[in-house]
């Protein structure tokens, strides 16, 4: 049939002559949208091509058996043994998995349908499983990120604990003070079952540890700038500065409370008045800071972080003070 013909007879909308692809184009696209795709038009007249110039569609590609059975088999392997699948278990993300699972049953029914003859159904499960296969591993790469992000939050408080433990050692070298070492061996402990955690992964076990190991030698290394336990002395530009300081020290010695008593599950009765008289005296302190008093909120702060200091000790920890 000459061409002009072809196209008035794929024209012919009325005669009742349409495909039901065509019928459902028209649903579709409306009428006119049908008839453009009948002549080939729609879809593939360029940018400044002439109207009457038209680019023939490309011809539909149907899967064949054997190019779908390949593609299963490609599917399979990457859903159980690619390396994206290996980074889904390791991941243990929950919605990854999951994901995983149902790129699993969309890759059975591919399967079924491939078995049923059914190729073209059969191509486009394939594909879905893949994009769901692909969408669990992102979900198990932002898994993974965090992991790393808990790594090195862990990695640098161990630093900073090992780095004020190193420096406790250095300065009761120098003087010698009741319990230092005891407490000394306490953090390379903590440090070590830290770390131990850490190798395996288990940084929501290691941060408690290493944060209490942190807490412990930073409480060890300021409470040796009092009395004859250190032997250099702290110099401060000016009162406010001092007070300060005294506000650091005190956090420091309230977290460590607090973390004591998370761990051990219970605070006695001798803990919790210390921890309040502290918190009476923390508060008294603050107001002459307010007054612009720092002498005597310096000395209030004192008071609160030796009340916390018996708590400290109360709880199971010796620390000088």
């Amino acid at each position: 049939m000459p061409r002009q013909e072809e196209i008035r007879a794929g024209a012919g909308f009325g005669r009742g002559a349409l495909s039901d692809a065509m019928k459902m184009r028209m649903r579709r696209y409306g009428l006119l949208g049908a008839a453009l795709v009948a002549l080939g038009i729609a879809g593939h007249l360029a940018p400044g091509r002439a109207q009457g110039e038209v680019k023939p569609p490309a011809p539909a590609v149907e899967p064949d058996r054997p190019s779908v059975e390949r593609r299963l088999v490609s599917v399979r392997t990457l859903i159980e043994s690619s390396s994206a699948a290996r980074e889904i278990e390791a991941s243990a993300n929950p919605d990854a998995i999951a994901r995983r699972n149902q790129a699993r049953q969309t890759a059975r029914l591919a399967s079924v349908a491939l078995e049923g003859g059914d190729l073209k159904s059969a191509g486009s499960l394939l594909e879905e499983a893949a994009r769901l296969l692909i969408g669990a591993a992102r979900l198990a790469r932002g898994e993974r990120s965090r992991e790393d992000s808990d790594q090195r939050e862990v990695s640098r408080r161990m630093e900073s604990a090992r780095a004020l433990l190193a420096a406790q050692r250095r300065i009761s070298a120098e003087k010698p003070a009741a319990g230092t070492a005891e407490l000394a061996t306490k953090v390379e402990t903590l440090l070590d079952e830290a770390k131990a955690h850490a190798e395996a992964h288990r940084y929501a076990a290691a941060r408690p540890l290493v944060e209490q190991a942190y807490l412990m030698a930073k409480a060890s290394v300021s409470a040796m700038r009092g009395g004859d336990t250190l032997v250099r002395s702290l110099n401060f530009a000016s009162k406010e500065e001092e007070y300060h300081y005294e506000i650091d020290r005190n956090d420091t010695h309230r977290m460590l409370v607090t973390l004591l008593v998370q761990r051990k599950g219970t605070e006695g009765p001798q803990v919790r008045d210390a921890v309040e008289r502290a918190q009476g005296l923390r508060g008294e302190a603050e107001a002459s800071a307010e007054r612009r008093d720092f002498v005597e909120a310096i000395r209030l702060l004192e008071e609160s972080t030796r009340e916390l200091v018996r708590a400290i000790r109360g709880a199971g920890v010796y620390i000088p003070g």
